[in-house]
């Protein structure tokens, strides 16, 4: 039986499965700016362009291994994983301690957490101190999958202006 200290609640990071990255994506390439985004007083230099990036190769290493999952609540919020984040996970990608990981058990839903692994058992940690941590026994049957990457699209609250589609 689980040694399970945490009750999965609905501020608990659950994931669900949006699909895999294609393995034979089209190119896309996107300008990428030369001067690095400061967080406070802007730039002089911000008009000019580097190199232009492709989001598929850049976030997707492994297209055949690669899964994409949405994040559903807020107990990662403290490693920059929000609510409704799409998770990279590539499944070739070995987890290893401190990775932040997707974890599956006994028929539980898919759950984001920080791996801790014990001479005893394994440790699942939120990254949200009201979250309790979970503990698995060696014995338990768990399925763990590394996050390799995380995307985010901007909420607007005010929507978009100038856009008619």
């Amino acid at each position: 039986m689980n040694s399970i200290r945490a009750s999965l609640c609905l501020i608990d990071t659950y994931v669900h499965l949006l699909g895999t990255a294609e393995v034979d994506a089209p190119l896309l390439r996107l300008p990428m700016g030369a001067v690095h985004v400061a967080l406070g007083f802007p730039s002089p230099a911000e008009d000019f362009e580097d190199d232009r990036v492709d989001l598929n190769e850049m976030l997707v290493r492994n297209p055949p291994a690669t899964f994409l999952y949405r994040a559903e609540g807020w107990s990662m919020i403290q490693a920059g994983i929000c609510d409704g984040d799409v998770l990279i996970v590539d499944r070739s990608v070995r987890p290893q301690d401190g990775d932040v990981v997707i974890a599956m058990w006994d028929g539980n839903a898919p759950v984001c957490k920080v791996l801790h692994v014990c001479d005893d058992h394994i440790e699942l940690h939120s990254r949200n101190p009201r979250i309790s941590t979970i503990t698995l026994k060696w014995d338990t049957e768990v399925e763990i999958f590394a996050v390799v990457g995380v995307a985010r699209q901007m909420r607007r609250e005010h929507g978009r202006i100038g856009r008619t589609a």
